[in-house]
């Protein structure tokens, strides 16, 4: 890179109605991030990311190379065509299926490669890795990166919008008041797994009081349709779909049922006090760390007793205003929500 020629980014990103679309939003923010610092950043586009992108791309530079497809090897042969013609000085892989043999193909002279992950659970050949999960150190990590990798470790680089840290004095100075609950917030992914978020509000409905619901899901979830329908007929239930609201969404909530995956920090960084919906196995191991140390209740939507677990986590919240507090207390002390500039200093260092 040229003193005048920006930083190019390439963004490889997973997606799907498994994994959700919280490694594309991740990597939109950090997107975001670079290019307020002027680089040119571009994202693979498989079928299944295409509709988050269009629906939340930003910024309007960003380039989208359109692969069509979810398979892996043709992603990633459609990725390292395009970096020979992007010329990406960064290639950024946040994709469960994204090894080193993966990262090794899209690796050029000079070009360095950047991993976001949260499993420790394969070989990368990357110059930085990111793994924001509470509980991780180096250890996890000694056999799956080079010995001269960068790790950066913990929610103190997980990535969240810029909206959340600009939301967080407001909410916690309203939590401070320790106010009874009037507002709550359920948002379970974008893609609403299994169609979860539907059944959440189902057996929420006769325990709400006159809480008001603020639930938030994809255009593309399973449950709109039905959802939609209860809204109309219940007017504590608030829908947002598609929603870019989401820091004051949570800010203005006194609680939250969310989802196990990124949304974790987002809720984090303005101290939402939460119970969490454990959602794919490779979540099960860090929010059952942060259940053992007080930072939330967790909630496992494989459990034959999820809906009364469901039950007795929303009256323990909604009644406990001292349980609430020390929940903010220590979510917020996790995560101020500025990990996206730290990672993107991180990358321009490179």
């Amino acid at each position: 890179m040229s003193a005048s020629q920006p930083l190019r980014v390439l963004f490889f990103a997973d997606a799907g109605p498994l994994v959700g679309g919280g490694h594309v939003m991740r990597c939109l923010t950090l997107a975001r991030v670079l290019s307020e610092r002027g680089a040119e950043c571009a994202f693979v586009e498989s079928r299944a990311a295409a509709p988050i992108l269009r629906r939340f791309g930003w910024p309007a530079q960003t380039l989208l190379a359109m692969a069509n497809t979810d398979d892996l090897a043709d992603l990633v042969g459609w990725g390292a065509e395009f970096a020979d013609r992007f010329q990406p000085d960064i290639v950024v892989a946040d994709h469960y299926g994204v090894g080193a043999a993966e990262e090794t193909r899209l690796r050029a002279a000079k070009r360095r490669i950047v991993v976001i992950d949260d499993l420790a659970d394969r070989r990368h050949v990357c110059d930085l890795l990111v793994d924001p999960g509470f509980g991780r150190h180096r250890g996890d990590y000694a056999d799956l990166v080079r010995p001269t990798a960068q790790v950066l470790l913990g929610p103190g680089f997980a990535l969240a919008r810029p909206e959340f840290p600009q939301a967080r004095p407001r909410a916690m100075s309203r939590r401070a008041k320790h106010g009874p609950v009037r507002r709550a917030l359920i948002a379970l992914g974008l893609t609403d797994v299994g169609g979860v978020t539907e059944r959440v509000v189902t057996a929420l409905l006769p325990l709400l009081a006159d809480v008001r619901l603020d639930v938030v899901l994809g255009a593309g979830a399973g449950s709109v349709a039905r959802l939609s329908e209860i809204a109309a007929q219940d007017r504590r239930v608030h829908l947002w779909v598609d929603a870019h609201e989401m820091a004051s969404l949570m800010a203005d909530a006194d609680l939250a049922i969310g989802a196990g995956g990124s949304s974790v920090w987002e809720r984090a960084s303005v101290g939402l006090p939460s119970a969490t919906v454990i959602l794919a196995p490779n979540q099960r191991a860090m929010i059952g760390r942060m259940a053992d140390a007080g930072i939330t209740l967790a909630l496992d939507a494989d459990a034959t007793s999820f809906d009364a677990d469901l039950g007795v986590a929303w009256t323990t919240l909604a009644t406990d205003s001292a349980l609430r507090w020390r929940l903010t207390e220590r979510t917020a002390a996790l995560c101020d929500g500025q990990g996206a500039e730290r990672v993107a200093e991180a990358i321009l260092r490179l």
